[in-house]
């Protein structure tokens, strides 16, 4: 993964999501991966009190580009191909994970997962009073999101750390975009793009009970 670069911006990666949704509103997995590349830019450039998930999103979307250059590549383009040909062709563990656990289904639904705990905490930032404790909006999000998914000693230590998080000020400054304030009306702006690629995903994989993958 690229390192934080001078003219990174978190408004150019959010954004970046509306280019994964073609005229069908399909999500285009390159662009996904792409997207979660800057997502990642962002949360490594916090520290290393993030890198519980950055580290899992990193191997997540190696897995991914692995699928996409492979000779089955072309049923990789978009998540909905993916789903229509790993569902199809029975490449995904609905009960147990040992067979296909690097199948394309389950590893953008850990993707998915984390998607959604990074747009709560984003929207907490942006709704959130100058004064919030930015370890109570970042466990409200994950208790809410990823947690479900995480055994007891992990949510204990994610929690944990957590509680040395930066200011919500600090958070506002490194995405890049001018002062705390202006931050927060480009997480207005651009929060939905996330949201509207999250609510495409959850609906086709509640569609083929993909949901729940073990």
């Amino acid at each position: 993964m690229d390192d934080l670069g001078t003219d990174f911006n978190l408004k150019v990666v959010l954004v970046s999501f509306k280019q994964c949704l073609n005229e069908k509103e399909e999500v285009l997995l390159d662009h996904y991966i792409a997207s979660w590349k800057g997502l990642v830019r962002f949360l490594n450039s916090l520290g290393t009190i993030f890198s519980f998930i950055s580290k899992d999103v990193v191997s997540k979307l190696q897995i991914m580009e692995r699928l996409r250059s492979s000779p089955q590549g072309e049923h990789y383009n978009s998540l909905q191909s993916m789903v229509a040909y790993e569902v199809g062709n029975q490449l995904v563990d609905m009960g147990r994970r040992s067979q296909y656990s690097d199948s394309g289904c389950r590893t953008v639904l850990r993707l998915h997962r984390a998607l959604r705990w990074l747009q709560l905490f984003l929207e907490s930032l942006r709704t959130s009073p100058e004064d919030a404790r930015t370890s109570v909006l970042c466990t409200d999000s994950y208790n809410a999101s990823l947690a479900t998914y995480h055994p007891w000693i992990v949510r204990r230590a994610v929690t944990v750390a957590f509680c040395a998080l930066p200011s919500r000020k600090v958070f506002l400054e490194a995405m890049k975009v001018g002062t705390p304030e202006q931050a927060v009306e480009m997480l207005g702006e651009a929060l939905p793009f996330i949201e509207h690629v999250y609510d495409i995903s959850q609906k086709l994989y509640a569609e083929h009970s993909l949901l729940d993958l073990p």
